[in-house]
């Protein structure tokens, strides 16, 4: 991984974020990414190998642990946060589109061309709906992940102990999860910092549209008074 790359792009999401949007990024790289990478990796690196069933039937181990883990958590995560992170990088794009934009401008007309954005990463126009937009988004999806992760482990906890009946097993046999209390333990912290990334998107979007209308209110006074 090209760590100047990707230390140039979270530059570019902290200097176009709100207050609230540097917290929701510190959130997500020190308590979600890092995690996930230093740890949470390693602990589900096994969850397979050492998935034991009481039976020697061949496939049977297979079955029971494909019905009980439908979708790794670590696939699950990886793919949550790749979703999370695309709005940010929108947002910066936009930003671009605004600068290359001025600078075909500079281009052709000179000094003197009419500017269309004086400051191109200020909240306004398209920009400000992009911005809240990619907040609704990111919302949304760690709201969706949150719900499958319910759908798929009750109570976002993993027992010690499953017994399975599934074919081709010949009766019902018990399956032993590798590790179920550190798995629940890191489960249940991606949750709570989810659930506090939510928090943060739904403060910031409202926190955008109070400001908005507030300038918006203002702006209406002045032209009254004019």
């Amino acid at each position: 991984m090209n760590w100047g790359v990707f230390e140039g792009l979270l530059s570019g999401v902290n200097k176009y974020s709100t207050a609230f949007g540097r917290v929701w990024l510190s959130v997500v790289f020190i308590f979600r990414l890092l995690v996930y990478l230093v740890a949470a990796e390693k602990v589900w690196s096994d969850d397979h190998k050492d998935f034991d069933c009481n039976t020697r039937q061949p496939g049977c181990t297979n079955v029971c642990f494909d019905h009980f883990f439908p979708v790794s958590h670590i696939r699950l995560w990886a793919l949550q946060l790749i979703l999370v992170t695309c709005p940010s990088l929108l947002v910066i794009m936009h930003v671009a589109y605004r600068e290359a934009r001025e600078q075909r401008l500079r281009e052709t007309k000179g000094d003197n061309y009419r500017c269309i954005y004086p400051n191109p990463g200020k909240k306004r126009g398209g920009l400000w709906w992009t911005y809240l937009l990619s907040l609704i988004f990111k919302a949304g999806v760690d709201v969706v992940f949150l719900y499958i992760f319910f759908r798929f482990y009750r109570n976002y906890t993993l027992p010690r102990v499953v017994k399975c009946e599934l074919p081709p097993c010949p009766n019902v046999v018990d399956c032993f999860i590798s590790r179920p209390t550190e798995k629940n333990i890191f489960t249940l912290f991606m949750v709570v910092t989810t659930c506090i990334c939510v928090v943060l998107n739904l403060i910031e979007a409202i926190y955008l549209i109070g400001k908005r209308c507030h300038e918006c209110q203002q702006a209406g006074g002045g032209d009254s008074r004019r």
